[in-house]
């Protein structure tokens, strides 16, 4: 089968795209490699999202995959190796070839992680990785934010509003963001800067509740209610570098356009270059990804 378009990404930017596309009376494949609804998943409590006063992540991405599927769009779970541009674009994956008349690659980013032991388990149960998501979550309580980036630095200045008590652990002996963010920083009485350290291990049963870290060979236990990690994103488009421009980082070069520098071919969501990446940002790609690929497909 040929489809009208071949989404790879089923996170709320893949998602929307493929709303669109079957509300266009488009044929529409969206090919994921693990969970549908990308990184919100992870968010215990999400308030940001218009229309809901408040859900989970999982539930948010289970009523956009409902949607969707109502709504006709065919799903596949493999991971995709290569894209093989032509008037007809062929997308090789790990369980076999599909074929559409265009692509829209939403594949998203995912979070760097620290490496430590059972940081994947904790992920939603004490770590997280976006203040404005989670942040009202831990009101009045203990957080550490690992980072020191502006991203970092952004983070820890609006938990510092809701928390009683903020660590921002930098594994250099200084912070590598704006001076101004530094600044708003330090003048925060509740804010805590411990530079040149690094996240040795981390503690808890069933939620995280701890971490122990270190510089040089001392270490110091930190009883905390949450984990912020914000050590930088990396963009999931290994698989279309030699196809379409990329940045110096590994996004996909384009702009709110959602084109990219191949005919045919459409990005949205988190792995193209932006500023705000949140989820109301990733379905809006998603909406003009989709409609541009609509009229691509019109135009042949």
């Amino acid at each position: 089968m040929i489809y009208d378009i071949v989404i790879i990404g089923g996170g709320p930017a893949g998602l929307t795209a493929a709303l669109y596309a079957r509300r266009a009376n488009k044929t529409a494949l969206i090919i994921e490699k693990a969970t549908f609804g990308g990184q919100i998943t992870h968010s215990p409590k999400v308030e940001n999202i218009p229309g809901f006063l408040a859900l989970s992540g999982n539930e948010f991405a289970e009523k956009m995959v409902e949607q969707v599927m109502e709504q006709g769009a065919d799903v596949e779970i493999a991971e995709v190796t290569e894209i093989i541009d032509g008037e007809i674009k062929t997308v090789k994956t790990d369980s076999g070839e599909f074929h559409g008349k265009s692509v829209i690659i939403a594949t998203g980013a995912r979070h760097r992680m620290l490496g430590l032991e059972r940081e994947d388990e904790f992920v939603g149960e004490g770590i997280s990785f976006c203040a404005v998501c989670d942040g009202a979550f831990y009101t009045g309580k203990t957080v550490a934010v690992i980072g020191g980036g502006n991203s970092a630095l952004q983070e820890a200045i609006m938990l510092s509003d809701l928390c009683k008590k903020v660590y921002v652990v930098q594994n250099l002996d200084y912070f590598t963001g704006e001076q101004k963010l530094v600044e708003i920083l330090n003048s925060k009485n509740n804010v805590e800067a411990i530079l040149g350290t690094t996240v040795e291990s981390l503690m808890g049963e069933n939620a995280l509740n701890g971490i122990v870290i270190k510089r040089g060979e001392e270490r110091r236990t930190i009883l905390i209610d949450g984990m912020f990690v914000a050590i930088g994103l990396i963009p999931q488009n290994e698989f279309a570098a030699d196809l379409i421009t990329l940045n110096s980082w590994g996004y996909v070069d384009a702009g709110e356009n959602c084109l990219t520098n191949k005919k045919g071919i459409f990005v949205a969501g988190d792995c193209r270059s932006k500023r705000i990446r949140q989820v109301a940002t990733a379905c809006s790609d998603g909406a003009i990804a989709s409609l541009a690929a609509c009229d691509y497909v019109d135009s042949l």
